[in-house]
């Protein structure tokens, strides 16, 4: 049996038919200390594109919003989030809720070195045989 998803004592249905007010209480001092200073323009612009494609579900939400917290009306959705280059689809689920959108994006790759360039000394050009 899959056990039950519980945010903070709150079990998933209600977790989602809570307001924002609601949430505040019971989110991470973190998250709330930036909530309760209010969102940005750009954040209640996201909110506000979110509640619409809810009722009305098709393309994705894109954003460059990685600030933004995760709150339970953002449940079940999918964000294209902009990692400086491109937008990653993040599908939202109830676990994320407390998290910021910036955390699941990668904004850096990893770096693999190949030959040396062309202003290289010659000690940095030798590569020992194994």
């Amino acid at each position: 049996m899959a056990k039950e998803f519980k945010y903070r004592g709150i079990g998933e249905e209600e977790l989602k038919k809570l307001k924002t007010d609601e949430f505040i209480a019971i989110a991470p001092s973190r998250i709330k200390r930036s909530l309760k200073r209010g969102l940005t323009d750009k954040q209640k612009k996201l909110l506000d594109k979110i509640k619409k494609r809810k009722s009305n579900p098709g393309k994705p939400v894109k954003t460059h919003c990685t600030d933004m917290p995760i709150l339970p009306e953002m449940a079940d959705t999918t964000i294209m989030i902009h990692n400086g280059k491109e937008f990653i689809p993040i599908n939202v689920t109830i676990e994320m809720i407390g998290h910021y959108l910036g955390e699941y994006v990668q904004t850096r790759k990893r770096i693999q070195h190949s030959a040396p360039g062309v202003g290289a000394t010659r000690s940095s050009k030798f590569v020992p045989l194994r």
